[in-house]
């Protein structure tokens, strides 16, 4: 391919499938809020597709940008974080989702998301590990269980296809996974910034 045609590096394929992760997010939302439970498993899993194959692609044919390893954790943390706020009110009245899990949640990707451009922009390396992998694991599945057990709750209430206590179980798991990763994240930082030239 010609200079002259050649896409640039920000309209490249991983970096699209990352951009339509932030559109899904938001029909995601809006789904949420109607009720609409097929829906939201769908445009949820996609989402998740999308997430896996992003990565894939950049890693698999070195496509990999700068502008892509941004935006790629930020996607997911709109995407997880928006849909467990929008999930408060059903979780209340289930008690398998209270605000205080979903403030840790939202709390951590924060600080994580600030801590990493710090570090990264002194020059750092301040990627994910298997901590934070297994973190947004969890987050996937609790988001998936809760979105098949609102579809299959039957109505007028009675059991349901995926119980209220698994639910709860597996945001529980994604909220310790989220306050360890989270202190892990902070811990190397520490390291890092102790072992900088200059410090």
């Amino acid at each position: 391919m010609g200079a002259s045609t050649r896409i640039p590096d920000w309209r490249n394929l991983p970096n699209q499938l990352t951009f339509s992760r932030f559109v899904l997010a938001v029909v995601l939302f809006v789904l949420i809020a109607y009720d609409l439970w097929l829906g939201c498993l769908i445009v949820y899993v996609v989402a998740a597709v999308t997430d896996w194959l992003d990565g894939y692609i950049a890693r698999r044919w070195k496509m990999g940008t700068a502008l892509g390893r941004s935006l790629d954790p930020l996607a997911d943390k709109v995407l997880n974080c928006g849909a467990f706020i929008f999930l408060l009110p059903e979780g209340i009245r289930g008690q398998w989702l209270l605000p205080w899990m979903a403030a840790v949640i939202v709390l951590r990707e924060l600080i994580i998301t600030s801590l990493r451009s710090f570090m990264e922009t002194s020059g750092s390396k301040f990627g994910a590990d298997w901590f934070g992998k297994l973190k947004t694991v969890l987050q996937f599945a609790a988001l998936f269980a809760i979105f098949t057990m609102l579809l299959l709750r039957p109505r007028p209430e009675g059991p349901s296809a995926v119980p209220d206590w698994a639910c709860l179980g597996l945001v529980y798991a994604t909220v310790i996974a989220t306050v360890l990763s989270g202190l892990q994240y902070v811990w190397r930082a520490i390291v890092l910034f102790k072992t900088a030239p200059g410090t």
